[in-house]
């Protein structure tokens, strides 16, 4: 298995700048899930995995309140220019396919970049979280559009339990988790009380 291109410096500087409790609808547990699906999507779209695990961890990441924040995409996409070269090194094509992704990522539908696209069906992948079955209208790549790839994205996303749901969300977890700070008093809460 290739190496993560998400660091523990990554998340640290993410976490320590992310304003909402780690609980959000667009945390830390989000962002696990984007990252699973458009892992998996990568694998049939061709995208790159290292953006699209990149783009999972960032697009989010800005937001300021969990309802309407129409800066947020914007905003993301300024902290990946401040940090490439500072927390990940990108080349200037991956570069503008994450910056890309993350600026449209709400009010863009459809994307000629298969990277890009991928990126975008991740995160609607996990609508469900937010009580909304995601639309195959809005999907762009064949993958995710896949009927069985919909309805486990959309178990996870709810927390539907099953033994393969909860090793997949878990892995992610255990993932994130290994990069936060022990001594984040509030996310240890937020944790505890999941």
């Amino acid at each position: 298995m290739n190496k993560s291109a998400v660091t523990r410096e990554l998340i640290q500087d993410v976490m320590n700048n992310f304003s909402l409790p780690h609980t959000s609808a667009h945390g830390p547990a989000h962002w696990a899930r984007v990252r699973y699906n458009g892992l998996l999507l990568s694998q049939y779209s061709g995208a790159d995995p290292v953006v699209v695990e990149l783009f999972a961890f960032i697009h989010d990441s800005q937001r300021h309140n969990d309802g309407h924040d129409p800066q947020h995409g914007p905003r993301a996409a300024e902290y990946a220019l401040r940090k490439n070269g500072v927390l990940f090194n990108l080349s200037a094509e991956q570069l503008d396919a994450l910056v890309e992704a993350c600026r449209g990522h709400t009010n863009e539908r459809l994307n000629d970049c298969s990277t890009v696209q991928t990126c975008w069906d991740s995160d609607r992948l996990d609508l469900g979280r937010v009580g909304i079955m995601p639309d195959p209208y809005y999907l762009g790549t064949a993958a995710a559009k896949r009927h069985e790839i919909l309805e486990l994205a959309y178990a996870r996303s709810i927390g539907k339990r099953s033994r393969v749901l909860r090793e997949t969300v878990s892995r992610e977890m255990v993932d994130l988790l290994r990069y936060l700070p022990d001594n984040d008093d509030n996310f240890q809460r937020d944790r505890l009380s999941d």
